[in-house]
């Protein structure tokens, strides 16, 4: 019997885009203030990407960095996934589009759409190829200029989302890395969350920005998703034998405090085991549990040997968790 390999993060990497936009700033162009959208959604500011900066340029910044802190050289990848809801074009991906600036030419490279659970959901295929021998060195990326598709008038949905990449480096390792991963969908619930245009759906003549409003019935998405990671929280404890008290850090994504204090609160954790940063960076869809996990690890929080829960939920429905041993 072949021994064991585990999928370990040996380096992170993220990327914010430098213009800031303030609640205040909202409040000049749509009926809001910093006060509503703090009280209901934990969110100060968010970055937006600059005019010509797209998907694929940030997504290369972050992974850059995850590269130099992995000691990992672009050659030497064997895989590239990229999981963005936002990509620069339709074809070909942004992972291909990646995969060239970084010259990595000649490895398998895919994107993957699960709105906000796609790094999740990126994360779970990475360690999957590993496991199998198939790849020693994967890099996952989660991306998004989600301010591409909004509209700019709605302030239900205008004032929660942001621009980010984050990236990691998946090496094989005999000792340890990302224990579980745990992956959900339910498409039945697609009219509570999602953009309405595509390529075979088209665009209706009537409706000019189609192809760029997010539409969301925000109460029903909030109560879904507290019960969704609820379950899959319960999930991942019980595949590993494991107690609340035993994770060190909570990893969520990053769409709105009132969540993210449920699920901590189902893991008995305080939040000053959580990493938060939805306060500073809005819901960057993809692009937030990667953040949120490098900045955790550049801070000096997160410590190796420690054990971690990432998890999210998105448009789709889709949700997931990883548990990895840092």
């Amino acid at each position: 019997m072949s021994a064991q390999v585990f999928a370990r993060i040996a380096g992170t990497g993220s990327y914010l885009p430098e213009k800031v936009l303030t609640n205040d700033d909202l409040a000049q162009f749509v009926e809001t203030s910093d006060e509503w959208i703090r009280d209901r959604t934990g969110i100060r500011q968010r970055h937006i990407a600059a005019d010509g900066e797209t998907t694929c340029d940030l997504a290369e910044q972050a992974s850059r960095r995850a590269l130099e802190a992995a000691g990992v050289d672009a050659s030497e990848l064997d895989l590239i996934i990229v999981g963005t809801t936002t990509p620069d074009i339709i074809f070909p991906s942004t992972a291909c589009l990646l995969q060239h600036r970084l010259g990595a030419n000649g490895c398998a490279a895919f994107d993957v759409n699960a709105a906000c659970s796609g790094f999740i959901y990126a994360l779970a295929v990475g360690e999957k190829f590993i496991r199998s021998g198939t790849a020693k060195k994967v890099l996952v990326v989660g991306a998004e200029t989600l301010s591409r598709m909004l509209d700019w008038s709605d302030r239900s949905t205008c004032v929660l989302f942001g621009d980010g990449a984050g990236a990691v480096v998946l090496t094989a390792d005999a000792e340890t890395g990302i224990l579980s991963t745990h992956l959900h969908a339910d498409g039945g619930k697609k009219e509570m969350l999602y953009n309405p245009v595509g390529v075979s759906v088209g665009f209706k003549p009537e409706e000019k920005n189609a192809g760029v409003r997010v539409l969301m019935a925000g109460n029903d998405v909030f109560k879904y998703a507290v019960k969704a990671l609820d379950s899959v929280v319960d999930e991942t404890l019980d595949a590993n034998g494991l107690q609340r008290g035993d994770i060190d850090w909570l990893i969520p994504h990053q769409a709105n405090l009132r969540i993210i204090q449920a699920t901590a609160k189902r893991l008995a954790l305080s939040m000053d085991r959580v990493i938060v940063t939805v306060d500073r960076h809005g819901n960057t869809s993809a692009g937030s549990v990667p953040l949120a996990l490098d900045e955790a690890v550049r801070s000096g929080r997160v410590q190796r040997g420690q054990l971690l829960l990432l998890e999210a939920f998105g448009g789709g429905f889709t949700w997931g968790s990883a548990l990895l041993r840092y």
